[in-house]
């Protein structure tokens, strides 16, 4: 059996431009598809469902969903009130060795366009950090994480517009485009406040998604959508109008986000 990855590089030069991610799916010798990242020293191979690295964490789809058993497992106080688990260290280093797999799956699916499954791993990596805001030993801890939020949010954000555009629907994209750029605008003056800055750390990510939303009203001509048009309707108190504008956002199955 080789144990070089010689056959697998062969004629995939490592020459991405500035800013991209070389990746491609392939399928396995068993017949299983598996994701590539190729990488200057080689390249990386991810699984397409559960983990990346294709792992049951003590039996369990994903480390997270251990964390959430180990959590629950505490049962409750006298009262009926939840105690606080906290993780300790060794939770701590699991748990950023599935950030970081799955940051690397999650950029991989954006490079190749499968937002349906970026969004997938983007959701799951707000909710592993989202349970280390809750139980965390330390604030250092959760902060370590939180400073990556908006790159995940913005992630998220893609792959909902893009989603949208792909069903032939650029209002929802651009309501998504919008909800992602609160998100971001509202994390942003979190983390500022922490840090005692002027400058958000967001706010390269949420300029990028403001000329993605221009350029989906431009190219879909896209003036307001029923979301905004509801919104205005609430402002000036026109309750009517504002009514038939919910029916017509229900009569259209609502946004996807």
């Amino acid at each position: 059996m080789r144990r070089d990855i010689d056959e697998a590089i062969q004629g995939w030069a490592y020459d991405p431009e500035p800013g991209d991610i070389m990746a491609r799916e392939v399928r396995a010798r068993d017949g299983r598809m598996v994701l590539q990242i190729r990488v200057d020293l080689g390249l990386l191979q991810l699984e397409v469902e559960g983990r990346p690295d294709g792992l049951r964490p003590h039996n369990f789809a994903t480390y997270l969903d251990f964390l959430r058993h180990r959590a629950a497992a505490r049962g409750l106080a006298p009262g009926g009130k939840a105690p606080s688990w906290l993780m300790e260290a060794v939770h701590c280093v699991e748990s950023d060795r599935e950030f970081m797999q799955f940051y690397h799956r999650r950029v991989a699916w954006l490079s190749l366009q499968r937002y349906d499954q970026a969004l997938k791993d983007a959701e799951h990596t707000l909710a592993l950090m989202d349970f280390v805001g809750r139980h965390s030993p330390t604030t250092e801890y959760i902060t370590s994480h939180e400073r990556f939020r908006g790159l995940v949010l913005f992630h998220r954000t893609q792959a909902l517009a893009a989603l949208a555009l792909g069903r032939r629907k650029p209002e929802e994209a651009v309501d998504a485009v919008q909800d992602g750029i609160t998100s971001l605008t509202t994390h942003g003056e979190t983390m500022t406040s922490d840090r005692d800055v002027e400058d958000s750390v967001n706010d390269p990510l949420v300029e990028q998604l403001r000329v993605l939303e221009n350029e989906i009203r431009k190219n879909f001509a896209v003036a307001k959508t029923l979301k905004e048009q509801l919104e205005e309707a609430v402002v000036a108190e026109e309750y009517e109008r504002a009514a038939r504008i919910r029916d017509q956002i229900r009569l259209r199955g609502g946004t996807k986000h």
